[in-house]
């Protein structure tokens, strides 16, 4: 059953879904906008199998970084690198003004002479 469904047939079946849908669903999606939902998207990926650019998980950057590391830090720190890098492999670009800004702060540390 690999039939391409024309675009008048999809959104016949669109508004099939929206009218048997409960009151509730309805006003969730009216929220976002009828045109902007999407019944039939794909779902997105476990995050324990999303990778990022260099093909790791936010797992395998966890255990990379923390391996890379002299004294191994404490909960609290492991955990905000682990939140860090799930954010990292779900979207990076919400991640990039962060990276933007710690390269800038680096660079503006070593014109000063300090270490961060």
């Amino acid at each position: 059953m690999d039939e391409k469904l024309s675009f008048k047939e999809l959104e016949a079946q669109k508004r099939a879904i929206y009218e048997k849908m409960n009151p509730r669903r309805r006003k969730f999606v009216d929220r976002m906008g009828y045109e902007n939902w999407d019944p039939f998207a794909k779902p997105f990926d476990p995050i324990d199998i999303r990778t990022d650019i260099t093909g790791h998980t936010a797992h395998q950057l966890t255990y990379l970084f923390m391996g890379s590391m002299d004294e191994q830090p404490n909960d609290e720190y492991l955990e905000a690198v682990n939140e860090f890098n799930v954010m990292l492999v779900m979207n990076f670009e919400k991640v990039r003004p962060l990276y933007d800004y710690c390269l800038w702060y680096q660079k503006l540390c070593r014109e000063r002479g300090v270490e961060p």
